[in-house]
C-alpha cells in the first residue's frame, strides 16, 4: 500500500487541541498515522458491509434506515472535505455548523435506490483522497473554525475517517 503520511504530512497523530471535544469520540478511533491511506483503504471494506446489509432495515423504531445512515455518511464527508478545503488553503471564515437530521430529512435518501447511494460514497470518498493528497506540510497544521470552535485540517481528515468507523460499527452490531 502507498503511503501518503511520508510525503506529505508533518508526523503525528491530532491533538486535542486540533478539534472540539464532540469530535474526539470520531478522530480516537483512527490509529494511523497515514491518514490519507486509511481514507483509501477503508472505502471497499465499507461497501463490502453496505452490499450485505438490507437497505430499508431499521434496528428500533424511529431510528434511521441503512440507506439514511448511508447518505449521512455521505454528506458528513462532503461537509468536512469541504472545510478541509478551505481551513488547508488559509481561509479563516468561521464555517457553520449543520443540523445532521434536517439533512437527512430533506435528501429523502430512502426513495434511492441503495447502489447509487454506495456508488456516490465511493465517489465522494475518492474526491475527498485525492483533495487530501494534495495537503502539504503545514497545510495540515492550519486551524480555522467551524461551528464556532477551532479545528485543523489535519482533525477534519481524522473526523471523516473516524466517523465512518463510528457509524460502520454500528451497522455491523445494529443493522445485520
Amino acid at each position: 500500500m502507498v503511503r501518503y503520511h511520508d510525503a506529505h504530512m508533518r508526523s503525528g497523530l491530532p491533538t486535542a487541541a486540533d478539534y472540539a471535544p464532540f469530535f474526539g469520540r470520531y478522530v480516537t478511533l483512527v490509529s494511523s498515522e497515514d491518514i490519507v491511506g486509511h481514507l483509501a483503504s477503508q472505502l471497499p471494506l465499507t461497501v463490502a458491509l453496505l452490499r450485505e446489509l438490507e437497505p430499508d432495515r431499521r434496528y428500533a423504531p424511529g431510528k434511521w434506515r441503512v440507506k439514511q445512515v448511508l447518505g449521512h455518511m455521505i454528506d458528513t464527508e462532503r461537509v468536512m472535505a469541504y472545510r478541509a478545503l478551505r481551513i488547508s488553503r488559509g481561509d479563516t471564515t468561521p464555517l457553520p455548523g449543520f443540523d445532521q437530521d434536517v439533512l437527512v430529512n430533506g435528501a429523502r435518501f430512502d426513495e434511492q435506490p441503495m447502489e447509487e447511494l454506495i456508488e456516490e460514497f465511493e465517489s465522494v470518498r475518492k474526491a475527498t483522497v485525492l483533495q487530501l493528497r494534495g495537503v502539504r506540510g503545514e497545510m495540515w497544521d492550519r486551524v480555522g473554525t467551524a461551528s464556532d470552535h477551532p479545528i485543523s485540517t489535519r482533525a477534519l481528515a481524522y473526523i471523516i475517517g473516524g466517523h465512518e468507523l463510528y457509524h460502520v460499527e454500528s451497522l455491523e452490531k445494529l443493522y445485520r
